[in-house]
């Protein structure tokens, strides 16, 4: 395969630079941070800054000291005159979301955290930083991902160590946003040790902040529910403390994600006790949309595995020993019409979707594309969607089919995989900080490209083409035995648009 390399524009080289000079900006933190008992070891940042919610006029910036603090931010356009925000307090080890309004949409900026202790001295600066706000049609951007990135799981899936390596290259990128596949704030071992309270929920969220604040101080993150997190409508009792409510509050705290307004579309169903799950969203960005989708939220039955356990339900078998019928994992009615109105009526040039996993749950990318409400079969080949899904119009492979989905990414199978089905690319992201450097779930994949952990994807998005490359991670002791550099290119394919085509028929 013919591998081709974009030159970056000067512009970009500046930003570039100043993503560099971070870790030097933010040494004090950095010293200062320790590794933590528990469950998912990691850095503990004096102060943590995050991006998320960015429009074409605003972003928001949640920030969280070790400390009580008051702070303000600096911030304009990268080359032009400053405005200040005004003071607020940030309790300590509790995250204080801070609005930047009144951007030009298209514009790269600049910001500067400011801080004091609480009346005290002069405002001094902490940490600086860029972001960009909503790209015009016809601009070239990257935005990157990862998979699952199982803190919980140190020395199989996961290395501090190389967690923080694949962030730095990540940050090197300079990306416009970045998101996170789901499976990377798993509470199971707090449910299995009966440890489970707000407090230890906020930890697993707090230390994973500690990790990509690396990169959410200038790219906004966007987060996708995976089955670990257990924020899923079947773990619901009505109580205020169950696990799910628990990790929805953590999840919407700690960071700044979207909820349906003027510049972004999404679930507006409150659930009790949390209110609004932000679990499923869209955005527009230059010439792509972007489309979250969430099957947790909106399924009665467990769809993968049952909380507290880290397997057992994804093996097909429910609670009592018997087949699941997994007709029962649905996105729900009301998601389903947001999800094809949303990819029906939008007239972007690309069309991205991201989901933890084809259904929810299962192994594979394409194999799994044909059976459920995905692609209307059950096991044995029957077509049963009309049936089991009256008043949908369409399996869900069907519409990225009819609506010209370019690519649909995933995670939950730790490896990276690129297939193709009816001219939809289907895209599974490697994970981030697993030592083994494995292809985990390797045969459950017949077809398609595929390699190793572990490392991100980055993706370019110009006018005329969109770019994957796959960029992987290694630590120092470890470029010998896999033959693998740091930050190197490990695979990367280009596509070209392409006019929606009538799907096939999908036979298992």
């Amino acid at each position: 395969m013919k591998l081709h390399f974009y030159p970056y524009s000067l512009a970009r080289l500046r930003l570039i630079v100043l993503v560099l000079l971070f870790p030097i900006l933010g040494l004090a933190s950095l010293s200062a941070q320790k590794r933590p008992p528990g469950n998912a070891p990691g850095p503990v940042a004096a102060l943590s800054l995050v991006l998320g919610r960015p429009t074409d006029r605003s972003i928001t910036l949640s920030v969280m000291s070790a400390s009580e603090i008051e702070a303000s931010v600096e911030y304009g356009p990268a080359a032009g005159p400053l405005q200040k925000t005004a003071p607020v307090i940030a309790r300590a080890n509790s995250p204080l979301e801070i609005e930047l309004t009144a951007l030009k949409p298209a514009t790269a900026y600049q910001y500067r955290l400011l801080s004091r202790t609480p009346g005290h001295g002069e405002f001094k600066p902490e940490h600086s930083a860029v972001f960009h706000t909503q790209r015009a049609p016809g601009q070239t951007f990257t935005f990157a991902l990862q998979g699952d990135s199982h803190p919980e799981r140190e020395g199989k899936m996961f290395a501090p160590d190389l967690y923080t390596r694949t962030l730095q290259n990540v940050a090197a990128d300079a990306p416009d946003f970045y998101l996170m596949m789901g499976d990377d704030f798993s509470i199971e071992r707090l449910i299995q040790k009966q440890t489970l309270s707000p407090a230890t929920v906020d930890q697993v969220y707090a230390r994973q902040r500690g990790f990509v604040g690396l990169v959410g101080r200038t790219a906004p993150l966007f987060l996708v529910n995976g089955n670990h997190e257990q924020a899923a409508r079947s773990n619901l009792d009505g109580t205020p403390d169950n696990c799910a409510i628990l990790a929805g509050l953590a999840r919407t705290r700690f960071f700044p994600l979207p909820a349906p307004d003027a510049f972004y579309s999404g679930n507006n169903e409150p659930v009790e006790h949390l209110g609004l799950p932000r679990d499923y969203f869209a955005w527009t960005w230059g010439d792509a949309l972007f489309v979250v989708i969430d099957p947790y939220w909106h399924s009665a039955m467990t769809v993968d595995n049952e909380a507290g356990k880290q397997h057992g339900e994804e093996k097909g078998k429910s609670k009592d020993g018997k087949a699941r019928d997994l007709w029962g994992v649905t996105l729900g009615d009301t998601q389903y019409r947001w999800l094809t109105e949303t990819l029906t009526k939008s007239r972007a040039r690309w069309k991205f979707v991201f989901s933890h996993h084809v259904l929810g749950t299962g192994r594979g990318g394409i194999e799994q594309a044909g059976f459920y409400e995905w692609g209307g079969q059950d096991r044995s080949g029957r077509e049963a969607f009309a049936a089991k899904r009256p008043g949908w119009p369409l399996p869900i492979h069907d519409l990225f089919v009819k609506s010209g989905v370019t690519i649909f990414f995933q995670g939950h199978d730790h490896i990276y995989a690129r297939q193709e089905l009816d001219g939809v690319t289907y895209q599974s992201c490697p994970n981030p900080a697993d030592p083994t450097y494995q292809a985990f779930n390797r045969e459950a994949y017949r077809s398609g490209d595929i390699f190793p952990n572990s490392g991100h994807l980055r993706v370019t998005v110009a006018p005329e083409s969109v770019r994957v490359d796959y960029i992987g991670s290694r630590l120092p002791a470890d470029t010998a035995s896999t033959g693998v550099a740091n930050a190197t290119l490990i695979h990367s394919y280009t596509l070209p648009a392409r006019t929606p085509t009538t799907p096939k028929p999908l036979h298992p």
